[in-house]
């Protein structure tokens, strides 16, 4: 069978909202992805057949086509097309999917897969806030799918609380896993871990190359302190993921291009897999998902050496974990998204950059890949350091 190749996967440094990133707007945030993809392969930006861009608040600076315009915004020819995919949180991933199956079937040779999300300039929810406040329709949710599910709208704060009471975890559980993944975070910060994968952005002159939301001096005691989204619950801001700007991608190839523009891969695509479920505890498909993309593989959990889980909320890679019977000491190494951020259409390639570049610094063979999705998807991506 045809293979696929990551041959470089780039992120930027995380942006709090409000923050460093938030002058930059997502379409020029996006294309300095896409030119740090070109400057650091040398690929011939011509050769490029289509870049796919996931992003998931679709509106305002990140409506009217972002992939097409996070081109435009780079220094890749107008020649180069581009297309917008939303997954909801799985949307770079799925780009990476879609990528993969392009090269493999043989119609591309050389695509990016991408993502770019500002939530700063374009908050979460106002692609749909901004019309129900105008009353202009009934919402994304039909009168139909709300009888099929017996609910009114699907909430992943909700499905997060969902999971937390079904695996037994209780708020200091939590808040012990966030209070892990700002010291991974800090001291893979510390120890320069990050920068092979960063794309510097000039905010005011300076480089901006360090996560803006690692809290190196978290506590357990300052984690409880925060105020829980709901009386009776465990979830809270600070064991979930943070809001955040940032852009991402890598770039995948087929075998004949490899050869035809002198590349060097740095991972090879072991396994695409992705699968649907309960939309309303919405966040536990990546369980079955994984389950299911082993399967496929020929392979055990014990076979693969790093994970990279989504830390939309802390119950999500506790739960996933706690089914697979994974080792703790390979799931997000580096830390996640309640230290990094989360910048939605943007967290698969973001993701697949750290797993990658990971798992190469350490010498290790195998990644995992899985996030939680709105509506109950998962997509899982298997990768192979080289």
């Amino acid at each position: 069978m045809a293979e696929a190749y990551i041959v470089e996967a780039v992120r930027t440094a995380g942006g709090r909202r409000n923050g460093k990133l938030a002058g930059w707007h997502p379409a020029d945030m996006a294309g300095e992805v896409l030119n740090a993809l070109v400057d650091r392969t040398g690929i011939d930006p011509a050769a490029i057949d289509d870049v796919i861009l996931g992003c998931v608040t679709q509106a305002g600076e990140q409506g009217f086509a972002l992939a097409r315009n996070a081109v435009l915004a780079s220094r890749l020819p107008v020649s180069v097309p581009a297309v917008t995919i939303d997954r909801q949180c799985g949307s770079s991933q799925q780009a990476i999917q879609f990528a993969a199956q392009a090269v493999m079937s043989g119609t591309q040779d050389v695509v990016i897969a991408a993502g770019g999300e500002s939530m700063s300039r374009v908050p979460m929810f106002s692609n749909t806030s901004f019309h129900a406040k105008e009353g202009v329709g009934v919402g994304p949710f039909s009168p139909r799918i709300q009888q099929r599910f017996g609910v009114k709208s699907f909430s992943q704060f909700d499905g997060a609380e969902m999971i937390a009471a079904k695996y037994g975890f209780d708020r200091e559980t939590l808040d012990r896993f966030a209070l892990e993944s700002h010291r991974r975070a800090a001291a893979a910060t510390q120890a320069g871990a990050f920068e092979r994968e960063i794309v510097p952005l000039d905010v005011d002159g300076v480089p901006h190359v360090i996560d803006e939301g690692i809290r190196a001096d978290a506590t357990l005691a300052g984690i409880g302190s925060v105020k829980l989204l709901q009386e009776g619950g465990v979830i809270s801001a600070a064991n979930a993921s943070q809001i955040c700007d940032g852009a991402s991608g890598a770039l995948i190839v087929s075998e004949r291009a490899l050869k035809a523009h002198g590349l060097t891969p740095i991972a090879r695509i072991v396994n695409m897999t992705v699968t649907a479920g309960d939309p309303v505890i919405m966040l536990e498909e990546p369980i079955p998902a994984t389950q299911r993309a082993l399967e496929r593989a020929g392979m055990t959990i014990g076979d693969i050496d790093l994970y990279e889980v989504n830390e939309a909320f802390a119950p999500i890679p506790l739960a996933w974990a706690k089914a697979l019977g994974a080792d703790p000491d390979r799931l997000n190494v580096n830390g996640g998204a309640i230290a990094l951020g989360h910048p939605l259409g943007a967290s698969g390639t973001k993701l697949m950059a750290t797993l990658i570049h990971a798992l190469k610094a350490r010498g290790l063979r195998y990644g995992l890949q899985t996030m939680c999705e709105g509506g109950g998807i998962a997509n899982v991506t298997i990768v192979e350091a080289l």
